[in-house]
Parts: C-alpha cells; structure tokens; sequence
C-alpha cells in the first residue's frame, strides 16, 4: 500500500486577478517543408513539435555536433588541451566540402580546429581532429558510436567525423537534440563556441553559416549541415527567460528556408509554452519512516532537477503529490527509489519520476531490528 501525500509546497506563482479563467488551447505548430523536424524544451525534454522525428536521415555536417561532442568530452577529462597541435595529414588537407582552409604538414591547435568545425564547419578540421584524438578518421567514428549509445541515440551510426555521404551515416532529429543537450548541460563554457559568428584562419575570415545568430540574439547555437541528399539542415537553440529550446530541421530546400522553419519553431514554443523548475534535485520533499535501520526517518527527494513545460498561463492549475513505497526496510542506499512523484496539469500527467532516498541508512542493532519486525505486523 502507498502512502500519499499532496506537496503543499509546490511554489505556486502569484497569481493575478483573472489567473483561473480558462486559457485559449494552444494552435497547431507550424508547418516545415522538410524530411524531419523536432522542437523540444531542453530541461524538461517536452516535446512541442515534431515530424518524423524518428526517421533515419542523412544528417550531413549536423554529424559534427557529435564530433565535437567527443573533443568536448577528452577536453573534460584531461586526455586532450586546447593548446595541443595536431599535425595536418594529406587525408585531412584533401578532404572535400566545406573547409578550414588548414595545409597539409603544419600544426593547428586544437582550439583553432574546433572553430573551424563550429564555425567554418571545416570538413578538413573535423578529419584532423578525428585523426589526432584517435589516430584514425575510422577509430575516431567507433568513438562517436561509444558515445551515441550511452547518450540513448538508438537511431543512429558513424562511419565519418564530417558528415560526408555514406550509406551507414545516419541519424534522427530525436538523436540530435539528445548530443546537443548533452553538450549545452555538459560544456556549457565550451558550448559558448558555437555562438561565435566569425573565425578568421590563414587569412580567410569567414562567417558562422547559422544565419540565425544574426536574426535573433536570443539564439546561441547550434550547427548547419547541407549535402545534396540530405538537404538544408538546421539545429538551431536559443534562451529566453531561462527557458531553453532546441529545434532540429532537416531537409529543407536552402539556406533561408532552414532559418526561417527553425526560426518559426523556436518563436512558437516561447509564445505558447513556458517551463519551470519545480524542484531541486537532492531538495526534500517529503521524510518518511525506515523499518530495522540505523535511523527511523529518512529524507525523500528528486534525484535531479524536477522540470515542467506547459501552456503558458496554466501554472496555477499545477498540482504535485507522492507517493511512499510501504513498509521501507534498510538498509538503504542514496538514490535508492521508493516512490515516485506526480504532477498533474488540470488533472493530466505531466510528469512523473522517481521518488529516491537523500542518504544512506545503514541497517539497525538487534534490538531495532527486532522490535521493528513485531511492529511492522500491525501496519
């Protein structure tokens, strides 16, 4: 049997005179003339819009974001400096597409390949750091697919760090906004690259091909991508009021229609929805009682941020509860799930995760223990 227990302590916002009439339903999304498109709140992971968000798609230079997620990573971990020189080979310099403009037999540092990647979106860059992080363009790829997996990107495989067409190169727009958040809530100071508009190598300025950068100052990232098959793509993410979304595009018909769709997406999900923080991970939100532990009560919480997107205006609508596994026995470790918490929107579920101990509780004396165990029969 749960026990349940309404959290009076939801932090309602002040509401104003007029706050609990009923609030227009939300419209449609917009149109996008493409092959796939996503438009997802990053915190809560609500999804606003989607089309084929599913479908395996060529995602030419959008793979980069994955490629620089990998550098992201060996930066954080120490096994790669910003300063480290990567000697350009012959592969690398000859690479087709988009380039940086590096020259076969010098050494570029590892910050000015990364510009060229988000930047420039340098086929050349992307082949020289694949090969100076692991050693081969091919061994960097396995690297990519390590990553993809334990980010939860079932719908996507690497055999190249550009983007260049492959039959085995593939992606979706759910799998993309997966890297992208990952590297915005992992590298948030190296996340900050992206919204550079210009890089100047070898005497070549060039401007960053994210043309939203330009339109919206809210936008900071994220990657163009462009091939034939694949067609005009845009992942595009942008802060408003703490609210932060991201929008995948792919496959429209040029540089503006990628803009504009993306655009159109992003502008919708600030006008109608509106995200909060409902509660803090490690934060308690209920105690409750430990059977046989060294401790008879015991703090519950989030294990993480608890975070909601809903239409705007609805806040005060929102209700949260939990729910308390009976009879919890220690020992008990910290994160263990016990519960789980509940909000609802107007009755509806919006959210629910799970409800975890904020510690260890080791397990109690014989003598709690067994006065425990008579107790627990008449409960």
């Amino acid at each position: 049997m749960l026990h349940i227990k309404t959290l009076l302590h939801l932090p309602l916002l002040l509401l104003v005179a007029g706050a609990a009439l009923a609030v227009p339903p939300v419209p449609a999304p917009p149109g996008v003339a493409g092959s796939g498109h996503l438009l997802i709140d990053m915190h809560s992971g609500r999804v606003l819009a989607e089309s084929n968000a599913d479908s395996r798609l060529e995602p030419a230079s959008l793979t980069k974001i994955m490629t620089v997620y990998v550098a992201f990573h060996e930066l954080r971990h120490g096994k790669l400096k910003l300063e480290d020189q990567a000697l350009i080979s012959e592969k690398a310099w000859k690479t087709p597409g988009s380039r940086m403009f590096i020259e076969v037999g010098k050494r570029v540092s590892v910050e000015d390949l990364l510009k060229g990647i988000v930047i420039q979106s340098g086929n050349d860059a992307s082949v020289a750091l694949a090969e100076h992080i692991a050693g081969s363009e091919e061994t960097f790829a396995s690297m990519m697919n390590q990553h993809a997996r334990r980010l939860g990107m079932q719908n996507s495989h690497f055999v190249n760090a550009t983007g260049l067409p492959s039959p085995e190169h593939y992606t979706t727009p759910r799998d993309i906004t997966k890297v992208t958040a990952a590297t915005i809530r992992e590298f948030p100071d190296l996340y900050a690259m992206y919204a550079e508009k210009e890089f100047l190598w070898n005497n070549i300025k060039q401007p960053n091909r994210n043309l939203l950068l330009n339109r919206d100052p809210s936008v900071d990232g994220v990657k163009t991508g462009h091939t034939e098959a694949a067609g005009y793509c845009l992942v595009a993410s942008a802060v408003r009021d703490g609210m932060r979304l991201i929008a995948v595009v792919m496959g429209t018909a040029g540089e503006n229609a990628r803009a504009t769709a993306s655009l159109a997406l992003l502008n919708y999900g600030f006008r109608f929805f509106e995200t909060h923080r409902l509660y803090g991970g490690g934060d308690t939100l209920v105690e409750t009682r430990v059977w046989k532990g060294s401790e008879q009560q015991l703090a519950l919480g989030v294990a993480n941020d608890l975070y909601v997107t809903i239409p705007r205006g609805q806040y005060g609508q929102l209700q949260a509860r939990t729910e308390v596994d009976s009879l919890i026995e220690a020992p008990l470790t910290l994160g263990a799930p016990v519960g789980k918490v509940l909000v609802e929107l107007a009755e509806v579920p919006v959210a629910e995760v799970p409800l975890v101990a904020l510690r260890d509780v080791g397990e109690g004396g014989m003598l709690r223990t067994a006065l425990d165990s008579v107790l627990m029969w008449f409960e």
